[in-house]
Parts: structure tokens; C-alpha cells; sequence
């Protein structure tokens, strides 16, 4: 009998609410996008849904863009793995920025593998936070300036 094929899906991905790592609660979207303006302590990633592949190890990687260590080199990728736990399981898989800001500017590539193989990626551009008008601040969040013509 054939084996059902695991189904892969990114649910969301963009800025989260901060993370606790020690919850089972995955964090709460904020806003979908894979451009993050640098600032301290923002979240960012991708939250996958697998499903049948229960049992399976999965893969996860960062590559992060030349960040200097504490000795100089550059900063290896961050990189581990986790069991899937149930058949219908959800997984967040992101970063942070931390002190120095102007160090982490760049592509930050996030990669999932399940049996060898990618299964999800996404790759976040972290840019030099945008210096923005009043106005240009309230229209990214909805609101339109009204214009009186006479």
C-alpha cells in the first residue's frame, strides 16, 4: 500500500508579535510582507502547516547576510532540526534583530527541509528603517489624506 504524500503549506509570513520559544503558542502575524525595516527585537519568519508526515525529522536553516561574530568571521547559519509531532502540525520558524542594527541589514534566507528536500522557503530583505512623513505614516496604515479643492 502506497504511502499518502506530506503536504507542505507556509500559512503566513512577515512580522510577527514577539515569540516565546517556551509556549506552545506560535506568534500572531502582524504584517505580511518579506521586506523588514531594521529595528530592535522585530520578528520576523514564516509559520509552515505539514500535514501525513508525522514522525518525519525536519530541517531548518537561517542564512544570515555576513553578519561579523565576536571574533570577526562571519556568522554561520543557524540551523537545527525537530520531529513532527502530530499529522495536522503547525511550525514557526524565524529571527530577530539584535544590537549592532546596521550589522544585520540584508537577504536573510529561511529554508525548511523534510527527507532531503526544501519543502519551504522564504528569503526576508532587512533594510535601513525609512524616515517618513506624518502623513506616509498614516496612509500605510489605511487612512487617505483628504484634499479640499476650491
Amino acid at each position: 500500500m502506497a504511502k499518502n504524500k506530506s503536504e507542505i503549506k507556509i500559512h503566513s509570513y512577515g512580522i510577527y508579535k514577539n515569540w516565546d520559544s517556551q509556549t506552545k503558542e506560535l506568534p500572531q502575524i502582524i504584517e505580511f510582507t518579506t521586506t523588514v525595516n531594521a529595528s530592535l527585537d522585530v520578528e520576523f519568519g514564516f509559520i509552515i502547516n505539514v500535514k501525513k508526515a508525522k514522525g518525519l525529522r525536519l530541517e531548518y536553516c537561517i542564512y544570515h547576510p555576513n553578519i561579523p561574530d565576536e571574533e570577526g568571521g562571519v556568522l554561520p547559519p543557524f540551523s537545527g532540526h525537530v520531529y513532527i509531532k502530530s499529522n495536522n502540525w503547525d511550525f514557526y520558524l524565524g529571527d530577530t534583530i539584535w544590537l549592532p542594527i546596521e550589522t544585520k541589514l540584508g537577504a536573510w534566507r529561511m529554508s525548511v527541509e523534510i527527507n532531503q528536500k526544501v519543502v519551504a522557503e522564504k528569503t526576508f530583505h532587512v533594510v535601513q528603517r525609512e524616515q517618513q512623513s506624518e502623513i506616509e505614516f498614516w496612509q500605510k496604515r489605511g487612512y487617505s489624506q483628504k484634499i479640499n479643492a476650491k
